[in-house]
């Protein structure tokens, strides 16, 4: 019995790494004018030794883009190709976008979906 429970257990570990490996390669592929950015993150450690905790910060405004979608349709049917490309740092409006579920890329950090239009600004 005690190998029949050995060999169930590494077959659950089996299934749980299959499951991990398969998440890790999702891979987010913006569609129309849409764009997946990472966010900064917000120092913890103010500079006058002040922690702020997760619950206090403020959500970032900064990002990285990671991927760009087509660019969207105008009214006449050609696509409208996005300014953006991925590698570019931008500042976004506030309460804008959809989160992206932690773990979707396999890493502990924070994405967004954003629109175009949300983009504010290209950090140069």
């Amino acid at each position: 019995m005690a190998t029949a429970t050995k060999a169930a257990r590494t077959a659950t570990k089996a299934a749980r790494i299959a499951t991990k490996a398969a998440r890790i390669a999702t891979k987010v592929v913006p569609l129309g004018d849409r764009i997946v950015v990472k966010q900064s993150r917000q120092e913890e450690v103010r500079a006058s030794g002040l922690v702020i905790p997760d619950t206090a910060r403020e959500k970032p405004q900064l990002g990285e883009v990671i991927a760009v979608g087509p660019g969207r349709l105008d009214d006449s049917g050609k696509r409208q190709p996005i300014d953006l490309k991925a590698g570019d740092r931008v500042l976004y409006a506030k309460y804008s976008g959809q989160e992206i579920p932690r773990g979707v890329y396999g890493d502990d950090e924070e994405y967004m979906v954003l629109k175009e239009t949300d983009i504010l600004a290209k950090l140069a």
